[in-house]
């Protein structure tokens, strides 16, 4: 374990060092958000009605989303990781005295959590002080903030696992290109980063919640803005915590069979 948490200590310190990248970042996300909310704010004035979730909660799901978009993000992976696998480096992984699959998975985790770090609290600080509905509100009550917590937390480590296949499956592959694009849409879509999954028709919106991607950052928000209820949460949890233990699973379990037919060709 302390191999581990050192590779995460490293990598965390590492990404921290960015700090220019992170003001770059928190203007776009900042800017991104505001027309967000603008967009969403025109077919509110329509019939507010007709929308699953208020103004209010819809705006705090955007702020949320900004703020930790270094979480949820499909397409922040570890060119690294994919340089090493492709031209032949990853022999020197394999000859150190640890979990591939394990060390990849901190070092992933620490890469995200540090931008957001640096990020999420300009962008919250400044949110907290928009008038409502524009603005980020208070969570629904003291048990939906810890929810909160916990399931963004929960969030994370499914996005990491999901990014953990696209690694692993690189070993099968000719190039990376094709998995990252086709992973890249299919998890902007599903997740609830393009448009809030309440949105979409019942039906649909009962299978997207069904589907791995919806428990990475769908839960955690719409948790905070209130926007499920109690019943809804704890299955929400109990799918996350599912879908963590399958993937991490199914990861290892290819990323044994890749170490084992691994071919490092050259002099």
């Amino acid at each position: 374990m302390k191999k581990y948490l050192s590779f995460f200590r490293l990598r965390f310190v590492m990404g921290l060092q960015y700090r220019v990248a992170a003001l770059a970042g928190i203007v776009t996300q900042f800017v991104w958000g505001a027309m967000e909310i603008m967009m969403f704010c025109a077919f509110y004035q329509t019939d507010s009605a007709a929308f699953p979730m208020t103004l209010s909660a819809t705006s705090s799901y955007i702020w949320l989303q900004q703020a930790f978009l270094a979480f949820f993000i499909a397409w922040m992976m570890e060119s690294e990781i994919f340089d090493s696998i492709v031209n032949g480096n990853i022999a020197y992984e394999l000859c150190r005295p640890v979990s591939i699959y394990n060390m990849w998975f901190a070092r992933s985790i620490a890469n995200r959590l540090s931008r957001a770090v640096l990020r999420c609290f300009p962008i919250l600080l400044v949110a907290v002080f928009i008038p409502e509905p524009y603005g980020i509100a208070a969570p629904a009550s003291l048990l939906h903030f810890v929810l909160f917590l916990i399931t963004l937390i929960l969030g994370l480590m499914v996005m990491v696992s999901l990014c953990m296949l696209i690694y692993v499956l690189t070993f099968f592959t000719v190039s990376p290109q094709g998995l990252r694009i086709l992973f890249n849409s299919t998890v902007e879509f599903f997740s609830g980063a393009l448009i809030p999954l309440p949105f979409f028709p019942e039906k649909v919106q009962r299978i997207m919640e069904l589907l791995p991607f919806a428990s990475t950052q769908n839960v955690a928000l719409r948790i905070y803005s209130g926007s499920m209820s109690r019943n809804e949460m704890e299955k929400a949890i109990v799918l996350q915590v599912s879908w963590l233990a399958v993937i991490t699973l199914i990861g290892k379990g290819l990323c044994q069979a890749a170490e084992k037919r691994v071919t490092v060709q050259g002099g």
